[in-house]
């Protein structure tokens, strides 16, 4: 089995704003000790013959936190000495697509604390937040099966009532990591990373829906 992470990769230990410590850490370290870390999230969203649409990110069973949960289309840490341009070769590693790093827009920065929310680990990240807009079907996304369980496609008319709590569930479409079929797939409320009193979801598909208005 390969691991959806490896506890050895090198974080470089960041004050909450930001600043570096100058202390690198493995990934167990961090999240056992509770440091703040940088990250990337890059949400993707399209416009095909229904409308607009969202990608979201199935994330992997072996994740060490939030496995199974919707997130973000493609996560990634920054390792040791890296740039948030570095960063962005997870797109590539975990979606299988490769896009211009200029196609980035950056949208916000998010301090992110998940104390106690699991077991053992206190994860502390500064994520930096992205969106991109790529309308390729989505069969030619070839999500990765060590990382991700599998993308979701979700109408961004659907997605905005279920992030804001309207609803309970939403129809969409799952392309699996696993065999690459794309089959059914319900989203619900619980299956959401984000939800509840934290609006970072429905910040993001606001963010989604003013763009496709123009």
């Amino acid at each position: 089995m390969q691991l959806a992470q490896d506890p050895h990769e090198q974080f470089d230990v960041v004050t909450e704003q930001g600043e570096p410590t100058g202390i690198v850490k493995t990934r167990a370290e961090v999240h056992r000790d509770g440091d703040w870390h940088r990250a990337i999230h890059v949400w993707f969203y399209g416009v095909d013959a229904h409308g607009g649409f969202l990608l979201m990110n199935q994330r992997g069973r072996f994740k060490d936190t939030w496995p199974l949960a919707l997130d973000a289309t493609v996560g990634g840490h920054l390792g040791a000495g890296e740039t948030i341009e570095d960063a962005f070769r997870e797109v590539r590693e975990e979606i299988g697509v490769n896009i211009d790093p200029v196609r980035f827009e950056h949208l916000f920065r998010r301090a992110r604390s998940s104390d106690g929310l699991v077991p053992g680990v206190l994860d502390r990240e500064l994520q930096e937040i992205y969106l991109v807009r790529d309308d390729r079907p989505f069969t030619a996304y070839a999500p990765h099966p060590a990382e991700l369980e599998g993308l979701v496609k979700v109408a961004v008319a659907a997605a905005g009532p279920l992030f804001r709590g309207e609803v309970a569930s939403v129809n969409g479409e799952m392309l699996s990591a696993g065999d690459g079929v794309v089959r059914p797939h319900t989203l619900t409320t619980e299956q959401l990373l984000v939800r509840g009193a934290d609006t970072y979801f429905i910040d993001v598909i606001s963010a989604i829906e003013q763009r496709l208005r123009g």
